[in-house]
Formats: structure tokens, sequence, C-alpha cells
């Protein structure tokens, strides 16, 4: 009885933090890249980018919709993504940094 007690806690446990990391998708900056370089995250989530760089970033939509101010080290920027459809972004300040949210 202890033990069917334990799995199902254990159980219980594991779908709570997977259900966490889903809803709370992240984006790293690091090194001058967007870390994934792809998310994907489902209608209705709040993507949160944080700067581990050095250097300040912005995370700005392609087509303007959204955009950061310069974040400096250790800040975040959040947007949530009310639409599925395929969203790519980069940083006004290093253009060459790109990368996409896919919604579904």
């Amino acid at each position: 009885m202890i033990r069917r007690i334990f799995m199902l806690t254990l159980v219980a446990t594991l779908a709570l933090a997977a259900s966490g990391n889903a809803a709370t998708p992240r984006v790293q900056i690091e090194a001058f890249h967007f870390v994934p370089a792809t998310l994907t995250a489902p209608v209705g989530a709040t993507v949160t980018w944080t700067n581990a760089d050095e250097e300040a970033h912005t995370v700005t939509a392609t087509d303007r919709a959204y955009t950061s101010t310069g974040l400096e080290h250790g800040e975040t920027f959040a947007h949530r993504f009310t639409a599925p459809g395929t969203y790519t972004y980069f940083c006004a300040l290093h253009p060459h940094m790109t990368a996409t949210v896919v919604v579904k």
C-alpha cells in the first residue's frame, strides 16, 4: 500500500513538472545566439527570453509586432502568443541573430 501511494505521488509530481515546463517556454540569449533557434509553443503560451550575454540584446519581431528594450545581462522579456503561426524575430542591435517561435 505504501509503495502504491509512493508511485502515485511520483507520477503526479512528474506530471506537474512536465506541464510546468510546457507552460513556460524559455529562450536563452547566449554567445550572440537565441537558444533554441526554433521553439515550439502552444497557443496562449508566454515565452520568456533571458539574456545570458554580457552585451545587450533585444527581442524584436520581424513584423515589429513586439520588441523588447535592450536587455542587459540577466534581464528578461516575455511575450504571449495568442494565435497559431510561425513568428520570426531578431536582435535589433545585432541583426544577424535570428530565431523562430512556432505556435501550434
